[in-house]
């Protein structure tokens, strides 16, 4: 069963959904699980168990790059690199096979998987969806899991980044008190107001940040909020030209980001740095 048009654009689908489309030659279905603690638990999770047919990115070693004194815990991959793997899993660009349209779960209420969303989009592939519920909700809904791992075939992949899709830390100085721009910090609220800061060396928030924390756009299930819920929640931005989204280290901003596109809102940026890389200047 090939993916019609108007699925191929939303920006996430159903457990129910996806069991209908395993083996398509359109889908390629990415697991993203992973742990900030306990860096190996997400490829241990995907040996033991993950969905029929999907390959594993881990966000240090596939979708993060090398660490440095600027630029934040989990700066940009190179861009050849990450098209490189994506194209090793099978993801295509273009017709005939494709463009593909990938499917993204995690375990952490999209934590990991919104990052590899946002990825795709900024390389240009807007054929890109999270899984709603993500592992849970589709073991919870019976669905089958396997040890198996998916055979190559590889794709071809064709990068075209979308620069304007995030911003540096000279962009966010210049840009963070003129009117019509909103600076959004995704960490909860006490890590937001410096009264806990369990990883990074200072504590505090960008000045002129307002706090959304990601784990609102879902509910404790892990399910994204409908559409209505996310534009109730960003009411208060509603008439900011652009919204630069941060969190620790440009990760869970992603989830937030993906709430405002559910919010109809779809041309905000991604401070990719964020507090990790801001504090790193202080």
């Amino acid at each position: 069963m090939s993916v019609s048009p108007s699925e191929a654009r939303s920006p996430a689908v159903s457990a129910e959904w996806l069991h209908a489309h395993l083996g398509a030659a359109d889908v390629a279905i990415v697991d993203c699980r992973f742990s900030l603690m306990q860096p190996e638990l997400g490829r241990q999770q995907y040996e033991a168990a993950h969905l029929p047919g999907a390959h594993y990115l881990d966000l240090n070693r596939d979708l993060s790059g090398p660490v440095g004194q600027h630029g934040g815990r989990h700066p940009l991959p190179d861009v050849a690199t990450l098209a490189s793997k994506l194209t090793a899993i099978g993801v295509q660009s273009e017709p005939p096979n494709g463009p593909t349209l990938v499917v993204a779960y995690d375990d952490s209420r999209l934590a990991f998987a919104a990052r590899l969303w946002w990825l795709l989009r900024y390389l240009g592939h807007d054929r890109v969806a999270v899984l709603d519920g993500g592992f849970s909700g589709w073991a919870a809904a019976g669905y089958p899991v396997t040890t198996e791992l998916p055979r190559a075939n590889p794709g071809a992949f064709v990068p075209r980044p979308q620069v304007d899709h995030a911003v540096d830390i000279a962009t966010v100085k210049a840009r963070q008190m003129q009117p019509g721009v909103v600076l959004v910090d995704s960490r909860e609220g006490d890590r937001y107001r410096g009264e806990r800061e369990p990883i990074d060396p200072i504590a505090g928030h960008i000045p002129g940040a307002v706090n959304y924390p990601w784990q609102e756009a879902t509910d404790d299930r892990g399910f994204l909020r409908s559409p209505a819920e996310q534009r109730q929640r960003w009411q208060a931005i509603g008439e900011a030209e652009e919204a630069i989204v941060y969190c620790g280290s440009g990760v869970t901003a992603c989830v937030n980001l993906l709430s405002l596109e559910l919010a109809g809102r779809s041309t905000d940026k991604l401070y990719a740095g964020s507090w990790s890389d801001w504090c790193s200047y202080c």
